[in-house]
């Protein structure tokens, strides 16, 4: 069993989780849409992946680089957390975006208007 994989993917986990909480960009901003987010959107790439695999077009990767852990034939464990990473990053990315982009349209106004307050 080896958990080098799964080490750095809750590693990278943890990092989205102190970001979130930093910038109040998701789970920290809106818990329950959050969630809802998140499971929607494991559930969908989970379902993805058991129709890849059913088709015969995804397959377990490396098992030495794996913990042998298996959530379903040709499923590892690790995937549920790779999928979970990828979704929380997406949506930390999402949330910093907009408020970037929202504040720059704010500051935009302000200079174009003459406020002082910039």
């Amino acid at each position: 069993m080896n958990f080098l994989y799964l080490g750095a993917l809750l590693v990278s986990i943890a990092g989205m989780v102190v970001l979130d909480l930093r910038f109040k960009l998701f789970f920290a901003a809106a818990p329950l849409r959050a969630a809802i987010v998140l499971v929607v959107g494991l559930a969908f790439f989970l379902a993805w992946d058991v129709a890849g695999i059913t088709l015969g077009i995804f397959f377990r990767g490396n098992p030495g680089l794996l913990t042998g852990v298996l959530l379903a034939p040709e499923l590892p464990l690790e995937e549920l957390f790779f999928l979970t990473l990828l979704i929380f990053t997406t949506m930390n990315s999402y949330a910093a975006l907009s408020r970037g982009l929202s504040s720059g349209r704010r500051s935009r106004t302000r200079i174009e208007t003459g406020s002082a307050d910039a």
